[in-house]
């Protein structure tokens, strides 16, 4: 049985510092972007590939990055994932050109994909059964704190210094990780055995970065383009391929045994859909407060801080709840908070002043604090160490396409009724085109042309289009109520049951 590690919350502690530059690359770069178009010359499609790069090298190496952690022992990649995540930054921040800039961001994304899943399955080595619970919400919350803290400190940053410091901020967390890593994270022996599937990474990696660009594309271009559902249909071929030669081969990258599991399918499932409302919901939050509310970067990031106030709340008072009521009765609590949250959130109007916002922020941070982190255990709980890094890169992978799929409807359903609603009457047609293509556009069109009836019409319709979205969002919500309830183990199944361990752990 796994021994608990003697310093394994000073490991955790560290590791939860590198996870923060994870979810800060995930909105950093949003507010640095008009930075960028102007001192790199960047195209708007340049400026897309920005983003898209980070995304899109997450998605092709997550699978890989766990089954190498597996067979090799997490601790030595997980030393490289931070040294290549500190020097892309490096790259990134004295990049040239658009051109070196999207190509450190690959970098970049290569190395978060490394360190997301080995990070994660290091939890099933440092912890003992009975503290996994809080060091996985330990982790949960590092990842996601991240994520309201790229626009505040990148807004911070770009106030007092050059963009590049946007990413230079990496490199001392980097350091502190790997020194924590090197020190503190004990070395254990990977299985060792059977080859590397390199037809199985080719058609993973294929397919999922055409099915995530397909969404993202989507996002970009909309539904009725070609393009998009091209990629999307070759993504899913691809996907369906790569899962029937996993059957077939004597070394597999995935183990789709773990689909035979009920408490790691219906956890990976039901926080893939956790996942879906809330990347919904940061999409068009940061919208509200700066087109709507009037924010801008700074301000939009400590208006987040609500939301991220009721995850830790509430992700505290969750695992107390799941050793006495059942982890059925949290999650469906929880996902019922959620949508309840929500739907309150579709009845804000441009008139709402953020203290409305605030309530109904905390209440969702409240209700995802109460899925998230419990369903991630349980998924977790079904690992054993030998496939830990394949199992949590596998959950990742679901959350990463599933949060993708996420941004790319709901901004759909967000911009058709923002474009159906927004009066563009007597406009020209290129103005018109800028004020139909965001309500940040037509606010900025408005008060340059001095029309204050187009600016509060872009917001009437830009709420319009967030209520839509967010009704979206809590029929999701109370579908994955619905589902916790029927599928979830109750109180006498919900505890993770101890495992065998299938490694040594070698003295540092």
């Amino acid at each position: 049985m796994t021994q608990p590690h003697p310093r394994r919350w000073w490991a955790l502690g560290a590791l939860a510092v590198s996870l923060l530059t994870v979810g800060l690359d995930l909105t950093v770069l949003n507010v640095a972007v008009p930075t960028l178009a102007v001192d790199l010359g960047a195209t708007t499609t340049q400026l897309q590939w920005f983003g898209n790069a980070y995304t899109l090298a997450l998605a092709a190496l997550l699978l890989p990055a766990g089954l190498l952690g597996d067979r090799f022992g997490p601790k030595k990649l997980l030393l490289g994932a931070l040294l290549v995540f500190g020097l892309a930054s490096l790259g990134c921040a004295y990049a040239g050109s658009p051109g070196q800039l999207i190509a450190a961001r690959v970098v970049l994304g290569a190395g978060a994909a490394f360190l997301i899943p080995l990070s994660l399955s290091l939890l099933n080595i440092l912890f003992p059964p009975e503290e996994r619970a809080k060091a996985l919400t330990t982790w949960v919350m590092a990842m996601f704190l991240g994520i309201p803290l790229g626009p505040l400190l990148g807004g911070w940053l770009l106030d007092h210094f050059a963009w590049g410091s946007v990413f230079l901020v990496n490199v001392p967390l980097t350091v502190v990780g790997v020194v924590a890593v090197l020190f503190l994270v004990p070395l254990t022996r990977g299985s060792g055995q059977g080859g590397i599937d390199f037809a199985g990474i080719a058609l993973s990696a294929a397919g999922l970065v055409a099915l995530t660009y397909g969404f993202v594309h989507a996002g970009e271009h909309g539904w009725a383009d070609p393009v998009t559902y091209g990629l999307i249909a070759l993504g899913a071929a691809l996907v369906a391929v790569f899962c029937w030669t996993q059957t077939r081969v004597a070394a597999p990258l995935t183990d789709l045994a773990l689909f035979r599991e009920p408490r790691f399918v219906w956890g990976a499932v039901l926080a893939t859909m956790a996942s879906f409302a809330l990347m919904g919901l940061l999409f068009v939050l940061p919208q509200l407060f700066q087109a709507v509310q009037g924010a801008d970067a700074l301000q939009t990031g400590v208006r987040l801080l609500p939301l991220i106030g009721g995850m830790l709340v509430a992700a505290k008072i969750a695992e107390r709840l799941v050793a006495v009521l059942g982890v059925r009765v949290v999650v469906t609590g929880g996902f019922v908070l959620l949508a309840a949250g929500l739907a309150w959130g579709s009845t804000t109007s441009p008139s709402d002043g953020y203290g409305a916002t605030a309530g109904w922020e905390t209440v969702i941070g409240l209700g995802t604090g109460c899925t998230l982190p419990p369903l991630m255990t349980m998924a977790m709980g079904a690992l054993t160490e030998g496939r830990s890094g394949a199992g949590s890169a596998l959950i990742q992978v679901l959350r990463q396409v599933g949060g993708t799929i996420g941004v790319a409807v709901l901004g759909t359903v967000l911009n058709g009724v923002y474009r159906d609603g927004v009066a563009v009457g007597g406009l020209p047609g290129p103005v018109a085109d800028a004020v139909r293509g965001s309500a940040s556009g037509a606010v900025a069109v408005a008060e340059k042309l001095h029309l204050p009836a187009l600016a509060e019409s872009a917001r009437v319709a830009f709420t319009d289009g967030m209520a839509a979205t967010l009704w979206v969002c809590a029929g999701l919500g109370v579908a994955a109520a619905v589902l916790a309830l029927l599928f979830l183990p109750g109180r006498e199944a919900a505890g993770v049951q101890p495992r065998e361990s299938e490694h040594d752990v070698v003295a540092i």
